[in-house]
Protein backbone atom coordinates (compact mmCIF):
# COMPACT_ATOMS: atom_id res chain seq x y z
CA UNK A 1 0.00 0.00 0.00
CA UNK A 2 1.23 3.47 -0.89
CA UNK A 3 1.46 6.12 1.85
CA UNK A 4 1.75 9.90 1.66
CA UNK A 5 5.14 9.69 3.38
CA UNK A 6 6.56 7.30 0.75
CA UNK A 7 9.25 8.64 -1.54
CA UNK A 8 7.57 7.36 -4.71
CA UNK A 9 3.84 6.63 -4.29
CA UNK A 10 2.55 3.81 -6.47
CA UNK A 11 -1.11 4.79 -6.24
CA UNK A 12 -2.88 5.19 -9.56
CA UNK A 13 -3.15 8.86 -10.41
CA UNK A 14 -6.45 10.51 -9.54
CA UNK A 15 -6.01 14.28 -9.95
CA UNK A 16 -8.16 16.71 -8.03
CA UNK A 17 -8.51 20.40 -7.19
CA UNK A 18 -8.78 21.95 -3.72
CA UNK A 19 -9.78 25.59 -3.36
CA UNK A 20 -9.29 27.40 -0.06
CA UNK A 21 -9.44 30.94 1.27
CA UNK A 22 -6.59 31.37 3.74
CA UNK A 23 -5.81 34.62 5.51
CA UNK A 24 -8.02 36.51 3.10
CA UNK A 25 -6.34 35.07 0.00
CA UNK A 26 -8.03 32.65 -2.41
CA UNK A 27 -5.74 29.76 -3.32
CA UNK A 28 -6.06 26.79 -5.67
CA UNK A 29 -4.20 23.51 -5.17
CA UNK A 30 -3.82 20.60 -7.58
CA UNK A 31 -3.83 17.29 -5.72
CA UNK A 32 -3.58 13.59 -6.52
CA UNK A 33 -3.79 10.14 -4.99
CA UNK A 34 -0.81 9.24 -2.83
CA UNK A 35 -0.47 12.66 -1.19
CA UNK A 36 -1.67 13.93 2.18
CA UNK A 37 -5.24 15.28 2.38
CA UNK A 38 -6.04 14.93 -1.30
CA UNK A 39 -9.70 15.97 -1.17
CA UNK A 40 -9.62 19.04 1.05
CA UNK A 41 -7.27 21.30 2.96
CA UNK A 42 -6.49 19.44 6.16
CA UNK A 43 -8.09 21.04 9.23
CA UNK A 44 -4.84 20.92 11.18
CA UNK A 45 -2.90 22.55 8.35
CA UNK A 46 -5.43 25.36 8.13
CA UNK A 47 -5.41 25.84 11.90
CA UNK A 48 -1.60 26.00 11.90
CA UNK A 49 -1.54 28.64 9.16
CA UNK A 50 -4.30 30.75 10.70
CA UNK A 51 -2.81 30.55 14.21
CA UNK A 52 0.60 31.74 13.04
CA UNK A 53 -0.98 34.47 10.89
CA UNK A 54 -2.90 35.67 13.94
CA UNK A 55 0.30 35.75 16.00
CA UNK A 56 1.95 37.80 13.25
CA UNK A 57 -1.06 40.14 13.16
CA UNK A 58 -0.91 40.62 16.93
CA UNK A 59 2.79 41.52 16.66
CA UNK A 60 1.95 44.46 14.40
CA UNK A 61 4.81 43.57 12.06
CA UNK A 62 4.86 41.56 8.82
CA UNK A 63 6.55 38.16 8.88
CA UNK A 64 10.16 38.62 7.83
CA UNK A 65 13.27 36.62 7.07
CA UNK A 66 13.04 32.97 6.07
CA UNK A 67 10.53 30.16 6.53
CA UNK A 68 10.91 26.41 6.15
CA UNK A 69 7.79 24.40 5.31
CA UNK A 70 8.93 21.00 6.59
CA UNK A 71 6.92 18.16 5.01
CA UNK A 72 5.16 20.52 2.63
CA UNK A 73 2.93 18.02 0.81
CA UNK A 74 1.31 19.76 -2.15
CA UNK A 75 2.29 23.12 -0.69
CA UNK A 76 -0.48 24.94 1.21
CA UNK A 77 1.65 26.23 4.09
CA UNK A 78 4.59 27.59 2.15
CA UNK A 79 2.41 28.96 -0.64
CA UNK A 80 0.00 30.68 1.78
CA UNK A 81 2.82 32.48 3.59
CA UNK A 82 4.68 33.42 0.39
CA UNK A 83 1.49 34.92 -1.05
CA UNK A 84 0.81 36.85 2.15
CA UNK A 85 4.42 38.00 2.63
CA UNK A 86 6.10 38.13 -0.81
CA UNK A 87 9.49 39.22 0.58
CA UNK A 88 9.65 36.16 2.84
CA UNK A 89 12.24 33.60 1.76
CA UNK A 90 10.36 30.28 1.71
CA UNK A 91 11.85 26.80 1.33
CA UNK A 92 9.52 23.80 0.99
CA UNK A 93 10.64 20.19 1.40
CA UNK A 94 8.97 16.78 1.24
CA UNK A 95 10.06 13.17 0.73
CA UNK A 96 7.09 12.42 -1.55
CA UNK A 97 8.13 13.05 -5.17
CA UNK A 98 4.51 13.25 -6.36
CA UNK A 99 3.71 15.84 -3.70
CA UNK A 100 6.75 17.87 -4.74
CA UNK A 101 5.64 17.88 -8.38
CA UNK A 102 2.24 19.15 -7.23
CA UNK A 103 3.81 21.78 -4.94
CA UNK A 104 5.76 23.15 -7.91
CA UNK A 105 2.60 23.19 -10.03
CA UNK A 106 0.69 24.88 -7.22
CA UNK A 107 3.38 27.50 -6.73
CA UNK A 108 2.93 28.47 -10.38
CA UNK A 109 -0.87 28.26 -10.11
CA UNK A 110 -0.80 30.74 -7.20
CA UNK A 111 1.68 33.20 -8.73
CA UNK A 112 4.70 32.23 -6.63
CA UNK A 113 7.84 33.25 -8.50
CA UNK A 114 11.10 31.32 -8.26
CA UNK A 115 9.88 28.75 -5.71
CA UNK A 116 12.51 26.87 -3.69
CA UNK A 117 10.93 23.43 -3.45
CA UNK A 118 13.10 20.39 -2.69
CA UNK A 119 12.52 16.65 -2.75
CA UNK A 120 14.13 14.77 0.13
CA UNK A 121 13.84 13.24 3.57
CA UNK A 122 13.18 15.94 6.16
CA UNK A 123 16.01 18.41 6.61
CA UNK A 124 18.51 16.17 4.79
CA UNK A 125 18.04 18.32 1.66
CA UNK A 126 19.14 21.49 3.45
CA UNK A 127 22.68 22.78 3.41
CA UNK A 128 24.50 22.34 6.69
CA UNK A 129 24.64 26.08 7.31
CA UNK A 130 21.08 26.94 6.22
CA UNK A 131 19.18 28.66 9.01
CA UNK A 132 15.59 29.86 9.23
CA UNK A 133 13.59 32.35 11.26
CA UNK A 134 10.48 30.18 11.16
CA UNK A 135 9.81 26.47 10.67
CA UNK A 136 6.25 25.21 10.25
CA UNK A 137 5.26 21.56 10.10
CA UNK A 138 2.28 19.27 10.11
CA UNK A 139 4.49 16.22 10.68
CA UNK A 140 3.77 12.77 9.21
CA UNK A 141 2.54 11.11 12.39
CA UNK A 142 1.66 7.89 10.57
CA UNK A 143 5.32 7.48 9.68
CA UNK A 144 5.99 6.97 13.40
CA UNK A 145 7.29 8.84 16.42
CA UNK A 146 10.92 8.44 15.34
CA UNK A 147 10.22 10.34 12.12
CA UNK A 148 8.27 13.07 13.92
CA UNK A 149 11.06 13.54 16.45
CA UNK A 150 13.59 13.68 13.60
CA UNK A 151 11.57 16.58 12.18
CA UNK A 152 11.81 18.38 15.54
CA UNK A 153 15.55 17.76 15.84
CA UNK A 154 16.17 18.87 12.27
CA UNK A 155 14.14 22.01 12.82
CA UNK A 156 16.15 22.82 15.93
CA UNK A 157 19.45 22.47 14.05
CA UNK A 158 18.28 24.71 11.22
CA UNK A 159 16.64 27.48 13.23
CA UNK A 160 18.42 30.75 13.86
CA UNK A 161 18.80 31.72 17.52
CA UNK A 162 15.49 33.35 18.38
CA UNK A 163 13.74 31.47 15.55
CA UNK A 164 10.60 29.43 16.23
CA UNK A 165 9.16 26.06 15.30
CA UNK A 166 5.38 25.76 14.94
CA UNK A 167 3.81 22.29 14.99
CA UNK A 168 0.25 21.02 14.62
CA UNK A 169 -0.68 17.66 16.13
CA UNK A 170 -3.85 16.02 17.32
CA UNK A 171 -4.02 15.27 21.02
CA UNK A 172 -4.91 11.65 20.27
CA UNK A 173 -1.91 11.34 17.93
CA UNK A 174 0.68 12.40 20.45
CA UNK A 175 0.51 16.14 21.05
CA UNK A 176 1.23 15.77 24.81
CA UNK A 177 4.33 13.59 24.25
CA UNK A 178 5.45 15.91 21.44
CA UNK A 179 5.24 18.81 23.86
CA UNK A 180 7.51 16.90 26.25
CA UNK A 181 9.99 16.22 23.44
CA UNK A 182 10.01 19.84 22.33
CA UNK A 183 10.48 21.06 25.89
CA UNK A 184 13.47 18.75 26.30
CA UNK A 185 14.93 19.85 22.96
CA UNK A 186 14.28 23.60 23.06
CA UNK A 187 13.85 24.23 26.77
CA UNK A 188 10.38 25.65 26.08
CA UNK A 189 7.07 24.79 24.42
CA UNK A 190 3.87 26.84 24.38
CA UNK A 191 0.40 25.72 23.31
CA UNK A 192 -0.76 28.57 21.07
CA UNK A 193 -4.14 27.07 20.21
CA UNK A 194 -6.40 24.12 20.96
CA UNK A 195 -9.31 23.38 18.67
CA UNK A 196 -11.27 20.25 17.70
CA UNK A 197 -8.64 18.01 19.28
CA UNK A 198 -5.71 19.74 17.54
CA UNK A 199 -2.90 21.51 19.34
CA UNK A 200 -0.66 24.20 17.86
CA UNK A 201 2.71 24.06 19.61
CA UNK A 202 5.47 26.66 19.49
CA UNK A 203 9.09 26.29 20.58
CA UNK A 204 11.79 28.94 20.21
CA UNK A 205 15.50 28.29 19.86
CA UNK A 206 17.04 30.33 22.64
CA UNK A 207 19.96 32.62 21.80
CA UNK A 208 23.39 31.48 22.92
CA UNK A 209 24.49 33.17 26.14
Amino acid sequence: MSHYYDQSPESEHNPGIVKARIGGVDLTFHTDAGVFSKNQLDFGTRLLIETVLEEVHQSGQPMHGSLLDLGCGYGPIGIAFKRRFPSLQVVMVDINSRAIELARENASENQIRYPDIRNGDGTSVLLEDERFDHVLTNPPVRAGKETVHAFFEGAYRHLKPGGSLYVVLQKKQGAPSARDKLTDLFGNCTILERKAGYHILKSTRLPMI
